[in-house]
């Protein structure tokens, strides 16, 4: 979330070049030192901190900081971690439908329930979780031109664990120009959602939940406490300098994701064929994923007069074996301004573009007596993995202190919109929102130094 490259002046020599070429770690969880060494003076740490507030209307609201710090050594090994901490609060949707008339819905705890009104999308307004990561990394050159890097990770939730560990490596070649880098992560999950995970296609238990056997009767809903997931990715990347005002980068990766993949907290109306619920399932998703992904980038220079600016422009590329595709433009444009009551001041506007396709076992319903016939009985009403579009737009500015720290601020607007992806919509459910806009505001401060 922190963006070291942009927002620095020109007095601290950011070597783009070296930033990008181990830009294949950062993308799979290797949150590395990016700068020339030899070029900077050597301190014992620079220190990167923000804080971010994401906030959906009528949804989830986010706040989280971040505290990441490098020290650079004398034979250019580098040391990093990164502390986030962050707080999620408000409704998130469970996957039913909306409709016609108030719809009751258990709590994944299976401790009481909650109505959702007339027309509304069904959200769980209890959603509430802390998560607690950190990273470390340690960096250094291991012969002439090469460059490793190992690191771990950890993060903690109330009802989730994470733990992984990560290598990399870069040749330099062409004096220093070109550089290839490959890069590995392996992540173990564990989830322990409070209320156990849900048995697949099993109807939510709904009813007096003060009942002497209710206990008893959610308990057969659930097939386990506890579930894994682990994920495997590895990243060949390529950068180049072309000339001294442009470089790029190219990435492929793969990932192999295996375990438990279901979302434990998300259900499926079914309906009868005039769009009235009848009954509400627990969702299923296949227990292994694999995707692929290429990407490009260009960062160029126009050093001329007014146009002193940087232009970063990246195109990625998913695909997986759900048969979800998705295509991701992302640009910002980087302007040094006049010098403000003598600090060194930008302005970087941000455009991001994101289509994606729907899954193959995506429906955001099934019908009473069919619907669980096709893809091996999976589903899932999840918009997340349906079709959709979405565009961020927002400008992040930043000035550097005569002592040299830097300061900055993001704000940005950020709309996804869930499209139909061919399915048909029955009479009850034609004046109501079936595939509902998600808007949100985000706002970064950020503060470096040294």
């Amino acid at each position: 979330m922190m963006n070291s490259l942009s927002g620095k002046s020109a007095k601290k020599h950011i070597n783009v070049k070296a930033a990008l070429s181990m830009a294949a770690g950062a993308l799979l969880g290797t949150t590395t030192a990016v700068g020339d060494a030899k070029a900077q003076v050597l301190k014992d740490w620079q220190i990167d901190s923000a804080f971010l507030f994401y906030s959906e209307a009528d949804r989830v609201t986010a706040a989280e900081v971040i505290i990441s710090g490098n020290r650079t050594f004398i034979n250019d090994e580098v040391l990093n971690f990164k502390l986030t901490i962050d707080s999620l609060t408000g409704a998130s949707a469970n996957g039913a439908v909306a409709q016609g008339q108030a719809q009751t819905f258990t709590r994944p705890s299976g401790d009481g329930q909650y109505v959702t009104p007339v027309g509304d999308t069904p959200l769980d307004d209890t959603f509430k979780d802390t998560r607690v990561q950190l990273n470390a990394q340690w960096t250094q050159p291991i012969a002439d031109n090469y460059t490793a890097s190992v690191g771990g990770h950890l993060s903690k939730e109330f009802d989730y664990l994470s733990l992984g560990i990560n290598a990399n490596l870069a040749v330099d070649f062409d004096k220093k120009n070109s550089t290839i880098s490959l890069g590995f992560s392996h992540f173990q999950d564990t989830f322990t959602p409070i209320g156990g995970i849900p048995k697949p296609h099993e109807s939510m238990l709904i009813g007096d939940s003060n009942s002497p056997s209710w206990d008893e009767e959610f308990a057969h809903t659930r097939i386990a406490s506890s579930d894994n997931k682990y994920t495997t990715d590895i990243l060949l990347g390529f950068s180049q300098v072309i000339n001294r005002r442009m470089i790029t980068q190219f990435n492929y990766s793969f990932s192999t994701v295996s375990g438990y993949l279901t979302d434990p907290f998300k259900i499926v109306s079914v309906l009868n064929e005039q769009g009235i619920t009848q009954d509400y399932i627990y969702e299923q998703r296949p227990d292994e994923r694999r995707k692929q992904s290429i990407f490009g980038q260009a960062k160029y220079h126009f050093d001329q007069g007014l146009f002193n600016s940087v232009v970063d422009f990246s195109y990625r590329y998913m695909w997986d074996d759900w048969q979800i595709k998705s295509h991701t433009f992302d640009s910002t444009w980087y302007f040094p301004l006049s010098n403000w009551f003598g600090k060194q001041s930008y302005l970087q506007p941000h455009l991001r573009y994101y289509q994606q396709s729907a899954a193959e076992f995506y429906q955001p319903y099934i019908f009473t007596g069919h619907g669980l016939e096709t893809n091996q009985g999976f589903v899932s009403a999840d918009y997340r993995i349906g079709e959709m579009h979405a565009i961020t737009l927002g400008a992040k500015y930043g000035f550097t202190f005569n002592n040299g720290n830097d300061f900055s601020v993001r704000l940005e607007y950020y709309q996804q919109t869930p499209t139909n992806a061919g399915f048909d919509v029955p009479a009850g459910l034609e004046n109501l929102t079936v595939y509902p806009v998600v808007q949100a505001i985000i706002l970064q401060i950020s503060y470096s130094f040294l």
